[in-house]
């Protein structure tokens, strides 16, 4: 596979990641967003920028104490008492953490309550920017270690609102088909951005300069699969500038086909992407059935490593190759081509986990499954992994923006 031109290549194919951000920090030089000289640095878990908390004066600090003690309790309810503990101190001291809170306050411009309200998230991770082990921890503990079924447990959804420019009488055509073209074009856009590194920065603050929001989790975004092992999964992330295909689902069978102009990264013309949806619908109705090889991915962790080496065994070099293909692919495009949902209720049960026909159509390791039924409803499927919170909404919001 050549690397395309406007890319810049990494140092290896692949890399597998254990769950801390920090290992992968060297790729943030060839993926993620611009910086800005009207921005300031952002916050960057794993990294030594921090909000520094001494020395901030005390009627500052009194200014949050109502509203920041209700932020710790809530931290508390939900992280078993990691993170409040580090906010609010080793001993439980409030000195330490209210310090934390006035300075978070003071980088960001907004008053504690804005800060509790709408970026708790960064309140963290500004807190494990002053302790590394804690940052570890929160990562690498939870999501690869969980040994339940990904489904439900660690994956998301999120269901879009209608197509209005799909055409009312398609004529024969698949919607799904045509809602599913327009979504992959628009991906191909974000996803050159992220990987050639121009994504530009989202940034908080009501003042200039402006702090840019941490883009460390794009890394993760694209060419990227969560592979079950026994005790612990791993993530694999492959080099974008070298795998420039798309996986489609349909009717249980998986496609690869590539979505991007060879050298340029750009989308393919919406014409071409699809033409090679429509064959990869027009391959699945035929030939023999298919193993639902969709389902391994549904189980607990453990029977889905076994199943995994098992394939293996028996596959041999094919199933390897064909693993790998799947695995390093940009996202997968889910055809649920016999699924018509009316409401919102039946559209979010495909969305999150298939229903009870549409299993076999999923791959749930991968990082991004954009699913796309036969009348037109779409939505995408993720997982908390290595990825999620605003890169994800992020992305979501630009590729149903463009379609």
């Amino acid at each position: 596979m050549s690397a395309t031109s406007d890319f810049k290549p990494w140092p290896h194919l692949e890399v597998e990641s254990r769950g801390d951000y920090r290992a992968e920090a060297y790729l943030e030089d060839h993926v993620g967003a611009t910086s800005t000289s009207q921005a300031s640095p952002p916050l960057r878990r794993g990294h030594d920028r921090q909000v520094h908390a001494h020395g901030v004066a005390a009627r500052e600090v009194r200014r949050g104490e109502g509203e920041f003690d209700r932020g710790v309790r809530s931290v508390r309810e939900n992280s078993g008492g990691r993170a409040a503990e580090a906010i609010g101190g080793a001993e439980g001291g409030g000195d330490e953490g209210f310090q934390l809170a006035a300075a978070l306050v003071e980088h960001f411009g907004l008053s504690p309550g804005e800060l509790l309200n709408s970026t708790i998230g960064f309140f963290i991770a500004t807190a494990m920017e002053s302790i590394p082990s804690l940052n570890f921890n929160l990562t690498h503990d939870h999501p690869l270690q969980v040994r339940d079924p990904v489904v439900v447990n660690v994956i998301y959804f999120f269901h879009f609102s209608d197509d209005g420019t799909l055409p009312q009488t398609p004529a024969g055509k698949s919607l799904g088909v045509l809602r599913a073209t327009s979504l992959l074009h628009s991906t191909a856009e974000i996803r050159r951005l992220v990987a050639t590194g121009s994504l530009p920065h989202e940034a908080i603050r009501r003042k200039e300069p402006k702090t840019r929001l941490c883009s460390a989790a794009y890394k993760y975004m694209f060419n990227a699969c969560r592979v079950p092992r026994k005790d612990e999964d791993a993530y694999r992330i492959y080099d974008p500038s070298r795998h420039t295909h798309a996986i489609v689902a349909c009717g249980g069978k998986f496609y690869s086909f590539d979505f991007v102009e060879e050298g340029s990264g750009a989308p393919l013309p919406l014409e071409g992407i699809k033409e090679r949806l429509q064959k990869c619908v027009k391959l699945s109705n035929g030939g023999p059935p298919a193993p639902m090889l969709g389902y391994l991915t549904s189980d607990d962790r453990g029977k889905c490593a076994e199943a995994r080496e098992e394939l293996l065994r028996v596959g041999g070099s094919n199933a390897e190759e064909a693993l790998e293909l799947l695995e390093s692919g940009a996202v997968m495009i889910c055809l649920d081509e016999n699924k018509d949902p009316v409401s919102k209720t039946q559209a979010s049960e495909i969305m999150w986990t298939g229903g009870l026909t549409s299993g076999r159509n999923r791959w749930f390791d991968k990082s991004i499954q954009l699913i796309c039924t036969s009348n037109g409803k779409a939505g995408m499927n993720g997982k908390h992994s290595m990825m999620d919170g605003m890169p994800v909404v992020g992305f979501c919001d630009y590729i149903t923006k463009r379609s």
